[in-house]
């Protein structure tokens, strides 16, 4: 009896598409210098530090949307653009992003440098968003302290008239240590600035 030679049944792993080598070299991460304003540079890295996303992913993000790069191009005023003090600053993205960059620049003939600055400009509501939830941010924690401080003399008090072995004051000595946790990491959230 001959044995058959059966083949396994197609899964759903067998079509998965896999990566071609130009889509893995696109992600490649490349250095580019550009000459920007120091106001452009200030709010990428504030929004990047505040919203903890790399500043590559942010660069990658803005300049990768070609549709986006060509309407900027469209209203770029170059008379303007010129005037901006600018400062040479390094950046890491990926090899994608600069090819785009690069090709939006060239077919538009408009330069690298202001695209980027204005794609970065596209970013300032966000960074006046979190500045204003920044200050809300502090209101809040001013009121927490003055919580968690209400709650060290409760706690102390507490202690005093029921002594440290009473439940009550376990309870609340248990609640008073998550505050101060809580208060601290809340604290350190207010000290990043956007």
């Amino acid at each position: 009896m001959e044995r058959e030679n059966k083949r396994p049944a197609h899964t759903d792993k067998d079509r998965i598409a896999l990566p071609s080598p130009s889509d893995l070299r696109g992600r490649q991460s490349v250095r580019a210098t550009f000459r920007l304003s120091e106001s452009a540079i200030h709010t990428l890295s504030a929004l990047s530090a505040h919203l903890r996303i790399k500043q590559k992913s942010l660069f990658d993000h803005l300049i990768q949307d070609k549709r986006s790069l060509a309407l900027i191009a469209s209203g770029v005023e170059m008379e303007r653009f010129e005037k901006l003090k600018r400062v040479q600053k390094t950046f890491v993205i990926s090899r994608k992003t600069l090819c785009c960059l690069n090709d939006v620049s060239k077919d538009l003939n408009a330069p690298r440098d202001a695209l980027v600055e204005y794609s970065i400009r596209r970013l300032t509501p966000i960074v006046e968003e979190e500045r204003e939830r920044q200050m809300k941010r502090k209101r809040v924690v001013a009121r927490l302290t003055r919580f968690v401080e209400e709650g060290e003399n409760l706690l102390e008090s507490s202690r005093i008239l029921l002594g440290e072995d009473d439940p009550v004051y376990e309870r609340l000595e248990s609640l008073i240590k998550a505050c101060r946790k809580s208060h601290r990491a809340a604290l350190s959230l207010t000290h990043q600035s956007p």
